[in-house]
């Protein structure tokens, strides 16, 4: 950004010590220069050739110094140094004091310093002349004596030169320190390199240069060419570093240059802020051309060059001068706008950006569209250095992008990829390599009567250990936990066989709410374990009124340290957690499918369940949303493949027959691994492919739809069925439909919800299940959670019903103890009843 050099203002609130700083320095230089000042009025007529030979070379060279280029101009080359240190060492302080001043006053009015700046300048090069002077005068005698040069004169010429340095870049630190604060460190020591290269080597020629005048004053003109040399070197040197902060191409400033400036910038806006200021707001501005890649790949590289440089002379344009323009690389750029007041001046200056690259460029006689995404990050609004202003500004500019718009300000609801979601995925890895689908081996068990591979005995919850004291599994992949080697150790209790006529009374009073609160009056919740088939279940914890609720049934079956436990009242309490740092655990529920007409559950649908230890219980889909971006959902799809398709193992070796339907990514079914790995999950467990269904989204549909396509119909050809799920949601054609190996199509939840309330969406899901009918399909409707909309569904023809109007998802075991108390109910038969379920209560089930 072109602002006056910094150096010649002093910010607001540091004036006083700054100037009363330079003030006493300035005293200082005074008080030891007046004596030797006012002597020298005697001594002109002595003063040799030599010295005004030097004089003069001193003052000419500094009408001309060398400033390096650069925006700041922060470190210029002043050659007088190498002339008037020759002086102090030939003819005493005050004649280098005298020559000094008047260089110091040329080259401030060729630099157009302010007046303050200029006396500070000469009145800091007196105390280093001084400081000089002082040490060589601790020295055997005069310098050069003889015309010979001693060692001890060499020692003392050295720690002049030193004492001359320190001074000097102190008193211009301290300075530095006292107008900018917190700031002066890092501008000191990046600043030292160069000032021991340039100032350093001027001062060690001045003994050269007093060598040769002792010769003859026609030998000291020839010491501008080492001089020369030196400012070359500088230049050379200061080209080199510019270069390093420029784009080459488009000449704007880089990466680098542009960390600097936000660097610096910052800290002046911190100031701005302390002292209350409204303009203390600094945006950071990042854009992203579109469409540049298909102008490099159709034109060539050579006019996607041209494109950048045009561009690059449009954004110059339409910013300000304060504002500073940087290319990142590639098709990105960055504006820094300082001093604003509020988000809604950032948004102005980055609206005056898009209507600056709305026009075509034209380029050979072909105009192009060059328009980008803009992404805003505001200070300190958004972050307080520039790692986190650039972060939050690339994910408004893709905020931008997805939402097809032109300007994003960073919002944190937007940002998929922070610190604490890379916290959650690294967690998520943790906790899928650590779980039994991550270790290889066969079950070993006892075979189902389906052939599939189970433990020798499913667990009764009541007697499971503290996860603590969990032993590492071997290769099992069911959910119940443990290898067979922990149910050998265990105690095997002989199962207590019910008889049938108490087993009915107990499935009649779950399902009948008045005989259930009847029983509960008198007896209290029914408990026990339940005996389906040759298996032992423990009922799920309930409540007062024995409903299941569904923290109470987490708890329960994931056993994972810092998890809610239910209460004596119903109500959940956080567990202590016991091992500390540990990701938790990912467990499978299981949503009853309920046909409508006749009340049969005829199916499942297996849902993620993570509950993280600080967490708690992690919405599934963030869960999804994190996984999908890395390697970890393949994990995680192996995982619920190898869960799902175990637990219908374990179902039919227990005498149930159900369906589980699970879902699957777009990222699974680009791979194209999918259907690989559930034939061979399938085959390991003896489970028929019929029994298990995938259910896909229409967005995964369209993502890819050929490789999606080849997926699915791999999958279709093994036996699998496929559903597609949130039917009406995506922008699916209704060719897929058609084309597709489809067995069922699932009506969003959205559609469902209010379908009883508002006409439009019954209308929807009635025109949906006519079609999918129509195609042969089955229907589900998914979030039915009142007797209203079951019975509207009924009347419109849907095949299945889904939701917590029969029964909210639940672990695997409880599945099973819900299903024993579970009586069927057809809406002909409920015709007693009227209005919606008590909250957790469901009215087809108990």
């Amino acid at each position: 950004m072109e602002t006056g050099d910094p150096r010649n203002s002093v910010p607001p609130g540091r004036s006083g010590p700054f100037f009363g700083f330079v003030g006493a320095i300035g005293l200082v230089a005074l008080v030891v220069s007046a004596g030797p000042l006012v002597a020298l009025a005697d001594r002109w007529s002595e003063l040799p050739a030599a010295f005004w030979t030097m004089a003069a070379l001193a003052v000419a060279c500094d009408a001309r110094p060398f400033v390096p280029p650069g925006r700041r101009q922060t470190s210029a080359v002043f050659p007088s140094t190498c002339f008037t240190f020759a002086i102090l060492l030939g003819w005493g302080f005050g004649p280098a004091v005298a020559v000094q001043a008047v260089a110091v006053a040329v080259s401030g009015w060729r630099l157009g310093y302010a007046p303050w700046r200029t006396g500070f300048n000469a009145a800091q090069y007196a105390c280093a002349l001084a400081a000089a002077y002082a040490v060589t005068r601790l020295g055997p005698g005069e310098l050069f004596d003889g015309g010979r040069l001693h060692w001890t004169d060499v020692a003392a010429v050295g720690g002049a030169t030193v004492a001359w340095f320190v001074v000097n870049y102190g008193l211009v630190s301290s300075a530095v320190r006292l107008r900018f604060g917190d700031r002066w460190w890092p501008s000191v020591r990046s600043g030292l390199a160069y000032e021991l290269l340039a100032t350093g080597s001027l001062l060690l020629l001045a003994p050269v240069l007093v060598a040769a005048a002792r010769a003859s004053a026609a030998l000291i003109p020839l010491v501008l060419v080492p001089l020369f040399a030196v400012y070359r070197m500088a230049r050379l040197s200061a080209e080199r570093e510019q270069l390093a902060d420029v784009d080459p191409l488009t000449g704007l400033p880089n990466r680098k240059a542009l960390l600097t400036e936000v660097a610096e910038q910052v800290h002046l806006h911190g100031d701005r802020a302390a002292r209350g200021a409204p303009d203390a707001h600094l945006a950071l501005l990042l854009l992203d051309l579109d469409r540049f890649k298909h102008v490099n790949d159709a034109l060539g590289h050579a006019v996607g060059d041209r494109l950048l440089v045009e561009v690059s002379a449009r954004l110059m344009g339409a910013v300000d001068g304060g504002d500073m323009v940087a290319r990142l690389g590639g098709d990105e750029f960055a504006i820094v706008v300082p001093r604003l007041t509020d988000i809604d001046e950032a948004r102005e200056r980055a609206d005056r950006v898009v209507a600056a690259l709305a026009e075509p460029v034209p380029l050979d006689g072909l105009p192009l569209d060059v328009g980008g995404a803009i992404g805003i990050a505001l200070y300190p609004d958004h972050g307080e250095d520039f790692a986190t202003l650039m972060r939050h500004a690339d994910v408004a500019m893709y905020d931008a992008k997805h939402r097809n718009d032109t300007v994003a300000v960073y919002a944190p609801e937007s940002d998929h990829n922070s610190a604490e979601r890379l916290s959650l995925l690294a967690d998520l890895r943790r906790v899928l390599e650590s779980g039994p689908s991550a270790q290889g081996g066969e079950t070993v068990g006892v075979r189902g009567g389906d052939g599939a591979a189970l433990q020798p005995a499913l667990p009764v919850r009541a007697d499971r250990p503290a996860r603590n004291q969990r032993p590492a599994r071997d290769g099992g992949r069911g959910r119940s936990g443990g290898g067979p080697n922990r149910w050998l150790r265990r105690r095997r209790n002989r199962v207590e066989e019910r008889h049938d006529d108490d087993l009915i009374e107990r499935i009649l009073t779950g399902a009948d709410p008045i005989r259930r609160r009847a029983a509960h009056a008198g007896a209290g919740p029914v408990a026990g374990p339940l005996v389906v088939g040759d298996a032992e279940f423990t009922p799920a914890t309930g409540t007062a009124d024995g409903d299941v609720t569904h923290d109470a049934v987490a708890a329960v079956s994931t056993g994972a340290p810092g998890v809610i436990g239910p209460t004596a009242d119903g109500s959940t309490r956080a567990e202590p957690d016991d091992q500390a740092g540990h990701p938790g655990e990912i467990t499978m529920y299981y949503q009853p499918q309920i046909a409508i007409a006749t009340g049969e559950v005829v199916g499942v649908e297996a849902l993620l369940r993570w509950r993280h230890p600080r967490r708690g219980m992690v919405d599934p889909g963030e869960l999804i949303q994190v996984a999908e971006q890395s390697a970890v959902m393949r994990l995680l799809t192996r995982r619920v493949v190898d869960d799902v398709v175990e637990q219908l193992a374990k179902w039919s070796a227990a005498g149930l027959t159900l369906r589980a339907a699970l879902n699957v990514s777009v990222r699974d079914l680009h791979t194209g691994e999918i259907a690989d790995q559930i034939a061979d999950r399938l085959t390991r467990y003896g489970v028929p492919p019929e029994r298990l269904q995938v259910e896909i989204t229409e967005g995964a549909l369209m993502a890819d739809p050929r490789r999606v396509l080849a997926s699915i119909t791999q999958l279709h050809r093994i036996g699998v069925g496929i559903a597609l799920d949130d039917f009406g949601t995506g922008y699916s054609s209704l060719q897929h439909l058609r084309r597709l190996p489809l067995s069922e199509v699932k009506v969003d939840r959205s559609f469902v919800l209010g379908m009883a309330d508002d006409p439009d969406d019954a209308a929807i899901v009635r025109s949906m299940i006519e079609l999918a009918g129509a195609l042969g399909l089955r229907v589900v409707a998914e979030g039915v959670e009142d007797e209203r909309t079951w019975r509207m569904l009924h009347a419109a023809g849907c095949d299945v019903a889904q939701g917590w109007f029969h029964a909210r998802p639940m672990p695997a075991e409880d599945l099973v103890a819900w299903l024993s108390r579970y009586r069927p109910v057809r809406p002909a038969e409920a015709g007693s009843r009227s209005g919606p379920a008590p909250e957790g209560e469901s009215k087809a089930s108990s």
